[in-house]
């Protein structure tokens, strides 16, 4: 018997491996198609009620697929330009940053940080650059992954609930509870509002003259970056933006900046959308927040910036239940 046990362990174990050796080089797309069928299933569920289930997917995947190859085409076009002016911003983001009156601790972290965010970026970048194939079969497994989660996501839902043991179930539907709890907040909510606000600032920055399009590009990126932290937003880049103008003499162009930043990026849509959107810490305080974006994006890319809030919240979760059970041993031990 225990050499059976010995011998199935084995052989899962090696599954495993295979499996975790397969999907590991898709494993950014595959999570990137789970986040985006995520955002839209709402819009799913919508469609499918007048058009059936698969007839919605197919159509959402069509979109998603001209907007990758339009993707594709502007990686192509403008990277060079978008990793130069953002590698600049950044910079002079955290020069700014770095030039506050600081405390000691939080200086050194901040400037440790800002090399490892640059480093991580560069490398990131660079991996792409000169790899537009391997690019594109990132993006058609992406499109595919997706189109799979929105026809089966009932199934898929039903299928992780029969999995949860029945001695921890409270604990395991708590975690998904968390986890998709933060994922509300942090993808609808948020992330949402942050991409289109990036996409309007890139708009006004090349419309008005500030920067040509990469630059613009790059400054939309940062800005949806931006506006997921606590505390700064969005109001950085187009201020940046307008100080640079006033400078310029443009002040005109500076005047209309400061509006239509004022008005529609950041802070005037913040607090009109805080009531719906809740809270920016997602249910974890700001310093955690905070940690999670940068952290999960020094470990696993662009895509940490979703793994690492997440992983966060099911780390105080976690904590929040270990404190309820012991404190229920100390009271029954009474």
């Amino acid at each position: 018997m225990e050499l059976e046990t010995a011998v199935w362990i084995g052989v899962s174990l090696g599954v495993l491996y295979l499996t975790w050796q397969t999907v590991s080089p898709v494993l950014s797309p595959l999570i990137v198609a789970v986040t985006l069928a995520y955002i839209l299933y709402p819009l799913h569920e919508r469609l499918s009620a007048k058009i059936g289930n698969r007839w919605s997917a197919l159509l959402l995947t069509g979109l998603l697929t001209v907007f990758s190859f339009l993707f594709i085409l502007g990686f192509a076009l403008w990277m060079n330009d978008i990793k130069y002016s953002l590698t600049d911003y950044v910079d002079t983001f955290f020069k700014w940053l770095l030039g506050l009156n600081l405390p000691q601790g939080m200086y050194d972290l901040l400037h440790r940080l800002s090399g490892a965010i640059s480093e991580r970026f560069n490398a990131y970048v660079l991996g792409y650059t000169y790899s537009l194939p391997k690019l594109s079969l990132q993006v058609i497994v992406a499109v595919f992954a997706f189109y799979g989660v929105l026809v089966n996501a009932k199934a898929i839902r039903d299928e992780i609930y029969a999995l949860l043991p029945p001695s921890r179930e409270e604990l395991a539907r708590k975690l998904i509870n968390s986890a998709t709890e933060t994922l509300h907040y942090l993808l609808r909510g948020w992330l949402l509002v942050s991409v289109g606000k990036g996409a309007v600032l890139a708009f006004f920055f090349y419309l008005i003259g500030i920067s040509d399009a990469g630059g613009s590009i790059a400054a939309g990126i940062l800005t949806v970056v931006l506006e997921l932290l606590p505390v700064v937003g969005g109001w950085v880049v187009w201020g940046a933006g307008a100080v640079y103008l006033f400078k310029s003499g443009l002040y005109g162009k500076a005047f209309t900046i400061g509006v239509l930043g004022f008005t529609l990026i950041s802070p005037l849509p913040d607090i009109v959308l805080s009531k719906r959107l809740g809270r920016r810490q997602w249910g974890v305080n700001a310093l955690v927040s905070l940690v999670g974006i940068f952290g999960g994006y020094i470990a696993f890319g662009f895509v940490g910036i979703i793994i690492g809030p997440v992983s966060l919240s099911l780390l105080i979760t976690l904590l929040e239940e270990w404190k309820r059970a012991k404190n229920s041993k100390v009271k029954a031990a009474r």
